[in-house]
């Protein structure tokens, strides 16, 4: 990893730079230490300030946001529920763009859950992890999904005792029918992002928990009742309620190209977070892997248990972004800003990352123009 010491200069300088919001065409990137200091054109970069110069055509953008990675680099966060385990993840997604993400642990004992909290307060903050994503265990019976049905539980007002130790930003996914009144309120005054999936919540459910904080929809379209024209349960109240930010799984396996154009047509990037929902098998040689005694297996990019439940996806952030862009025809500035920007809000961090602006963390990714990694900044070191 090349350094950049404290209160080094470098301009990073790219024929189209996207920094979150609007295009820069021919422009460099101003790093100050680990932050952004500007964008600038080519004509106003100062004499003696060092410079790094990306290929022809060459695309610029802040680094990826990924609020569901379950694992990457071999490692599954259930199984290593660590600031070690943390960390692995992290960095082997960091190779591939993403510069920030929340690991994520599937519904799993209260043990785990412990133990996974702990870990993210111990390292939140490194090697870009900078909080936990709980998906489960207040999910529904009904929509398990990969999820063990022995391990999903109804919540109870006690519970929060661990819940709102959480480090912020952190994230939980719960199904809002099975938790008590008050319960979605406090976690979101507690500083908790609340998500609805694994759920069969109808639209009513859905809109009273979002008037008591909840902000999120969890992998749009799955372990969700269908769309209907007199149900339009939770897919209805995403698609039609700006507050609400949904993650959507572009692999083209988990949602149709079609459905991924009607949620950015009814939603806009501002209300589309791309995830991962990344497995183990990202960034290693894996084809397979145990997940609370279930096998797992990886074939023609579809990671299955032995019954053809889908387990997750082997997906990057930066994957998902070009798959929206040449399978999905969703424009490249709307992928990037639901990759970037969009999340970083949804976490309350837009000052801080998902744009480059003035201020905000120096981590950049550059692609190429088959959106292909290029190359990663993270706090102004290049990886």
């Amino acid at each position: 990893m090349a350094k950049n010491p404290q209160n080094r200069r470098l301009a990073i300088l790219a024929d189209r730079i996207f920094d979150g919001r609007r295009w820069h065409r021919h422009a460099a990137v101003l790093i100050e230490s680990s932050r952004i200091a500007g964008i600038v054109s080519r004509g106003e970069l100062p004499q003696d300030c060092p410079r790094t110069e990306m290929p022809e055509k060459a695309i610029l953008a802040p680094g990826f946001i990924d609020l569901q990675v379950n694992g990457g680099g071999g490692v599954l966060l259930n199984d290593a529920p660590t600031p070690e385990g943390m960390r692995a993840i992290a960095r082997a997604h960091r190779r591939r763009g993403t510069t920030a993400l929340l690991p994520t642990l599937i519904t799993d004992t209260r043990e785990r859950m412990r133990a996974a909290i702990a870990a993210t307060r111990a390292v939140a903050g490194a090697d870009g992890v900078i909080g936990l994503h709980l998906e489960g265990p207040y999910l529904s019976p009904a929509r398990p999904g990969i999820h063990r049905k022995e391990h999903i539980i109804d919540a109870h007002m006690h519970d929060l005792e661990l819940l709102c130790d959480l480090p912020e930003p952190s994230l939980i996914t719960l199904a809002p029918e099975r938790v008590p009144e008050g319960f979605v309120q406090a976690l979101a005054a507690a500083g908790v992002r609340v998500s609805v999936g694994h759920s069969e919540a109808s639209a009513d459910i859905v809109l009273r928990a979002l008037d008591e904080g909840l902000t999120g929809v969890t992998h749009l379209y799955n372990a969700m009742p269908p769309l209907m024209a007199r149900a339009p349960g939770i897919i209805g109240a995403a698609l039609s309620e700006p507050r609400l930010t949904a993650g959507l799984i572009a692999d083209g396996i988990h949602v149709d190209a079609v459905a991924v154009r009607a949620a950015f047509a009814a939603k806009g990037a501002d209300g589309i977070a791309l995830v991962s929902d990344a497995m183990p098998t990202v960034a290693s040689t894996n084809d397979r892997f145990d997940l609370m005694g279930r096998t797992i297996s990886l074939h023609d990019g579809r990671l299955t248990a032995d019954d053809g439940t889908l387990a997750g996806a082997h997906l990057c952030l930066a994957e998902a972004v070009r798959n929206a862009v040449t399978r999905m025809e969703i424009p490249l500035e709307d992928a990037l800003r639901s990759a970037t920007l969009t999340p970083a809000r949804f976490l309350g961090g837009e000052a801080d990352r998902g744009a480059l602006i003035s201020g905000a963390r120096a981590d950049l990714v550059a692609l190429d123009e088959r959106l292909e990694v290029l190359s990663v900044w993270a706090d102004g070191e290049r990886i």
